[in-house]
């Protein structure tokens, strides 16, 4: 259906695509990984003919129509929702704005402008019915509830949906324009969990081919069907969701390099004999004969080095109280939104807390009233008294950091007694290394702001880190890097984060924002989404019941009703 055969992208300052070949076919979903910078978004805009690849090519059919949803949601946010969807059928739209627009000026033409007017609507109604665009209100109205809208909410401005339904709108619109294949670039930016699992479980129901970009792990497990990895700008395929690339990744690695190691041994031990009779008189010919051998053996390479990635561990952590944050009472509102109502929580020493809920529920606005950077409308929130040194990783790293500084001063003012060579070696540690040291910090892009704020939390220990959203802008390498050293740590961690892989590896107590409560599960990930099933049975259970009781209480008074007409009447 579609395939890329040797696809290699040279730019002027670098070699991003060398040898690049893989395919999807129908009903398959396939995740591109890789690190940042791998080229994963090039193949895409490669596929979609923006960009054109220095060489090999794209092999399609010339029908195939293919989706794209970009990482910048592409809404207008002065349009209703009605119209944003309109725009999915970008020759049919044109004709019918021109439409709208003749109609609103004969309700204000003279009468001899009208006439005019009225030849240029039956011109247009004609194009318009010759596009089949009358049937097209009725596609959005079925792909509104489809997308989660109700058939109102069409009338509504883009600009008042959050970001997650914004997504949806642009998702929409794709799939309006029935596409033979979807490509996905990184779709779960910046969505809460609530919405990314809607997002999986409606792409799972869809029965079109997809490619998808994505540093989300668990939404690549659930959905993908096959892996292609982009490593060095050569492609690899691994049949499977991303739990079976990592093992067959493992094995095929561990394989060649006892292959390499055995093959190795056997060269060392052949050249030794060649080395050791080659002027013999009796085994000379012995000798030649293993050394041509040799020169026609096919060498194993030796297996690649990984990707370069940073490495680092938090400082040792101070020993600090058993109590490290109490919230006691806590309400709090912001404009006409409650967002907390009497909220209480204990956070422990070595707690390792993940905080959950949907988008503008109050997770960020509740770390900041940890720091101290924003004060609660009533009741207690504190950092515990004895010896409680706090970390912080703000979310929007471009407000953390002095952008007018250079990458090394950043690191440098804090550390003053350091040398030049202890800071750059540090600074090599999280890939910044050459010129890019001297950079300045608001040149940097998200990925490297998200490393330099990392970074910064090294240079001072502290018992508690307060992290939101840490894992935004790594690519996946650096997420596991993150996480290996959240597991070495010995302090106390709280998070936001919508990363459910990152919180099935950090998290060792649930924190859910409930209706304005800090609802606690004692357990991780999967202990919370066991009890979140439960929770949901038992609700449903209750539902049935009252729906049965209510039925019956029915009967009853219907039957009751009878007996009294019966008796009224006898």
């Amino acid at each position: 259906m579609l395939r890329l055969e040797n696809i290699g992208k040279i730019y002027p300052n670098s070699e991003v695509l060398k040898n690049v070949t893989w395919e999807v076919n129908p009903g398959e979903r396939v995740g591109l990984v890789g690190a940042n910078g791998a080229g994963k978004s090039t193949q895409l805009k490669i596929i979609m003919g923006q960009v054109e690849p220095t060489s090999g090519d794209v092999v399609r059919p010339a029908s195939l129509k293919i989706g794209y949803l970009t990482q910048e949601f592409e809404v207008e946010p002065s349009r209703t929702v009605h119209e944003e969807f309109w725009t999915a059928f970008e020759q049919a739209n044109q004709v019918h704005q021109e439409l709208t627009k003749v109609q609103h000026q004969m309700e204000v033409a003279d009468p001899e402008e009208l006439d005019e007017l009225i030849h240029k609507l039956d011109d247009l109604q004609r194009e318009l019915e010759a596009l089949d665009g009358y049937s097209l209100d009725a596609a959005i109205a079925k792909m509104l509830p489809e997308m989660g809208f109700d058939l109102e909410d069409g009338e509504r401005l883009v600009s008042s949906f959050s970001c997650g339904w914004q997504m949806r709108m642009s998702l929409g619109k794709i799939l309006l324009q029935d596409p033979d294949i979807l490509l996905l670039d990184e779709p779960t930016n910046h969505l809460d969990l609530e919405t990314i699992e809607w997002v999986e479980q409606y792409l799972k129901g869809l029965n079109i081919p997809m490619v998808i970009v994505s540093h989300e792990r668990e939404f690549l497990d659930r959905l993908c069907t096959k892996i292609v990895e982009t490593e060095r700008g050569v492609s690899s395929t691994y049949i499977g969701n991303y739990s079976d690339y990592l093992q067959q990744k493992s094995l095929s690695r561990e394989i060649q390099e006892n292959t390499y190691q055995r093959q190795q041994k056997e060269i060392q031990k052949q050249q030794e004999f060649v080395d050791r009779f080659r002027a013999s008189a009796t085994r000379s010919t012995q000798a030649k004969s293993r050394e041509k051998q040799l020169e026609k053996m096919e060498v194993v390479d030796a297996p690649v080095a990984n990707v370069k990635t940073l490495r680092f561990e938090f400082p040792p952590a101070p020993t600090s109280g058993r109590e490290v944050v109490i919230i006691k009472d806590l309400v709090h509102t912001y404009e006409d939104k409650i967002l907390f109502l009497g909220a209480n929580l204990v956070v422990e020493k070595g707690d390792r807390i993940a905080i959950l809920g949907p988008n503008g529920a109050g997770k960020s606005t509740l770390l900041r009233m940890i720091m101290n950077l924003e004060q609660p409308s009533e009741g207690i929130i504190q950092i515990g008294k004895h010896n409680v040194i706090p970390g912080y990783f703000e979310q929007n790293q471009a407000e953390a950091l002095d952008l007018t500084k250079r990458v090394f001063d950043t690191v440098y003012d804090e550390v003053p007694d350091w040398t030049n060579t202890k800071v750059r070696s540090l600074l090599g540690r999280f890939l910044f290394s050459g010129e890019t040291v001297f950079k300045k910090v608001e040149g940097l892009s998200g990925g490297e702001k998200a490393r330099l704020a990392l970074l910064k939390m090294l240079l001072k220990p502290a018992n508690l880190l307060i992290l939101d959203e840490p894992t935004n802008h790594l690519d996946i390498p650096a997420k596991e890097t993150l996480e290996e050293a959240l597991s070495k740590y010995d302090g106390t961690v709280l998070c936001v984060s919508h990363d459910r892989y990152f919180i099935s590896k950090v998290a060792n107590k649930i924190v859910e924002i409930q209706e304005g409560e800090l609802i606690v599960y004692p357990g991780d990930y999967h202990y919370y989404l066991d009890k979140k099933e439960e929770e949901r049975q038992k609700a449903e259970q209750e539902k049935i019941a009252a729906e049965k009781a209510a039925k019956a209480a029915a009967k009853r008074a219907k039957q009751k009703e009878k007996e009294k007409a019966r008796k009224s009447k006898k």
